[in-house]
């Protein structure tokens, strides 16, 4: 009968053996090692000053003190002194300084793999997570890369977010300090909605696509559209600002009726648009149109002129021109008669713009 075990060389009680206590004592104590592993350090090289009996270290190389020769293996203090045994392929223990497993494959200590993990309540990496937020990563960056076809893959990747209905949310939540300041996804609906917010509370759309008909909105454009509900009386070479005072639609709230001025909300390059038409007053007369910014200067471009003679309430003057203004630039609609003076006709009269770009 062998004196230990055959694979942990764990000693045996004898048949007849004296003081059998100190072998089955001695089969336990080595038991208390192996089993449960946890590593108090990993792969120093020299032993604690002061360790604690049951303390249990993996040797590191090269081996110093009472650790000398012993390079590589598993030391456990009993008390009085160091118990050294040589781990085995298959080993698992636990690291406490880096808190996670490790395992031996006979030579080295590695990592421990782990290819698969089935129904777990709870994931976080680098940090707890919790039952808001069940899968939790803190990190600096992810990347997610196709199985390739030489490895049995298709190449491609495919990220698949599902959501229970059309009532319920899914999307992605970007945030500043975890505060949300932008949102992508659908919501509530099956509308495809790109939002911003300030507060985290109020949110506004920049782009919404609709999820029966693809149609592409942008409800926060900076746009506009009016026209004037009466005859602007403009008086012989003279440049008059046209009083657009009825507005079909003002976005953003960028058209002022009170001042007759488009402001750019933010900076950009804006398109602009206007129709007049001309009513007489005494005698026909040709006119200019042209758009006043920052009350200074001709926008380039806007300067148009129809030398013409005009036709009463027929004739119209028509401009557009793309301009790149800064935030708080200002815009006007100005008209101007030559050989007579007249009128900008009433509900005829129209300017409009927006952002493009």
């Amino acid at each position: 009968m062998p004196d230990t075990t055959p694979r942990l060389d764990i000693p045996l009680l004898l048949p007849s053996q004296a003081q059998k206590h100190v072998t089955h004592n001695e089969a336990l104590l080595m038991l208390d090692m192996i089993t449960q592993l946890t590593f108090t350090s990993f792969e120093a090289s020299d032993p604690p000053t002061a360790p604690e009996a049951g303390e249990v270290h993996v040797v590191g190389d090269p081996a110093n003190g009472d650790w000398a020769g012993q390079a590589g293996k598993i030391a456990r203090f009993d008390g009085n002194g160091w118990v050294f045994i040589d781990p085995q392929e298959g080993f698992v223990g636990y690291r406490m300084d880096q808190k996670r497993l490790v395992m031996h494959d006979g030579t080295n200590w590695y990592a421990s793999p782990i290819d698969r993990i089935q129904s777990a309540v709870r994931f976080g990496l680098n940090i707890n997570a919790n039952a808001t937020n069940p899968f939790s990563a803190r990190l600096n960056s992810a990347l997610w890369t196709a199985l390739e076809t030489s490895e049995g893959g298709t190449g491609s990747v495919i990220q698949v977010m599902n959501r229970e209905g059309a009532a319920q949310d899914v999307g992605l939540v970007l945030q500043d300090g975890f505060v949300p300041r932008a949102l992508l996804g659908l919501f509530g609906n099956d509308a495809l909605r790109f939002a911003v917010s300030q507060d985290g509370v109020q949110f506004r759309d920049g782009l919404i696509i609709d999820g029966t008909t693809g149609v592409v909105s942008q409800p926060n454009l900076p746009r506009f559209k009016g026209v004037t509900n009466f005859d602007n009386y403009v008086a012989i070479n003279t440049w008059e600002t046209i009083a657009i005072n009825t507005m079909e639609y003002n976005d953003q709230a960028c058209f002022d009726a009170a001042t007759n001025l488009f402001t750019a909300p933010v900076d950009g390059t804006y398109l602009f648009g206007a129709n007049i038409l001309y009513k007489r007053a005494t005698s026909s007369a040709k006119s200019r149109v042209q758009l006043l910014v920052n009350g200074t200067d001709v926008m380039p471009g806007s300067f148009g002129e129809n030398s013409a003679g005009h036709v009463n309430e027929s004739t119209t003057t028509q401009m557009s021109c793309m301009g790149v203004l800064s935030a708080g630039d200002t815009v006007e609609l100005q008209y101007h008669l030559r050989l007579s003076d007249g009128y900008a006709m009433a509900d005829h009269t129209a300017f409009w713009g927006m952002k493009i770009g």
